[in-house]
């Protein structure tokens, strides 16, 4: 989970080599953090997931457009009127990237087991808020799990926890939706994931007050370890198929 301030980024590379970013955070911070992760010689990334077409998750992505090929673009399907949405769009066009509507049900298959099951938009979310409309996914590796969250709000949850199984939510980690706002994380939706770590995106000081004390309260009466770049920075873990993942803060 990168740090990108008050914003959203995380990169994904499979043992394959597969690399996947999820969100991009806000404009002229996502250079220089893939920078610190990736080979200078690497100028390539597989996928983009945009999970929020809001400009704390989609501001980067234009610079990372300017440096590396992309193999792909998915998107929920939810509508920004911005300037940097508009010139996004374009710039996927203008490059002839396939621009991919996410979908429940989809698997992104990263190679040697490492998957991406696309839990929510299970409709069409155009008319949605861009936050409720926020794409859900679940990331697995062997006996590892994270469930990645975006901007997802409470209602968005209760349509998840009406379509799946606890079985089929229960995560190791949890990306906490909304960096930590009250309008995300309801008691029913943690006890389903029942998580053991959160990773919170957010910047110091921030002006919306992220993460919200109920929110960090309902962790921690779940047990959960907290992990917030607002604290550590940069969170960076490895796993494999069989062990925990190892957590570097």
């Amino acid at each position: 989970m990168l740090d990108v301030g008050q914003g959203d980024a995380l990169f994904v590379e499979s043992p394959t080599g597969t690399q996947v970013l999820i969100d991009g955070g806000g404009e002229r911070k996502i250079l220089s953090q893939l920078s610190r992760i990736m080979s200078p010689f690497d100028r390539s990334i597989d996928a983009l997931i945009i999970t929020n077409p809001d400009q704390d998750h989609i501001g980067g992505f234009l610079d990372v457009l300017k440096v590396y090929k992309v193999g792909r673009v998915f998107e929920p399907g939810t509508i920004n009127d911005s300037r940097v949405y508009r010139n996004l769009k374009n710039e996927i066009n203008k490059n002839k990237i396939p621009n991919i509507l996410a979908k429940k049900g989809m698997i992104l298959d990263l190679g040697a087991g490492v998957k991406i099951e696309i839990l929510f938009p299970d409709r069409d979310v155009s008319l949605f808020s861009t936050n409720d409309g926020s794409v859900v996914a679940r990331l697995s590796y062997g006996e590892n799990s994270m469930m990645l969250m975006g901007d997802s709000t409470v209602k968005t949850e209760k349509i998840i926890l009406q379509n799946y199984k606890k079985e089929n939510l229960e995560s190791d980690i949890l990306k906490v939706g909304h960096h930590g706002s009250r309008t995300s994380t309801s008691d029913k939706f943690l006890e389903a994931v029942s998580p053991k770590y959160a990773f919170v995106s957010n910047s110091k000081n921030n002006k919306y007050g992220h993460p919200h004390k109920e929110i960090l309260d309902i962790l921690g009466s779940f047990g959960v370890d907290i992990l917030r770049t607002d604290q550590l920075g940069t969170i960076i873990f490895r796993c494999d198929t069989i062990k925990q993942c190892k957590i570097k803060k």
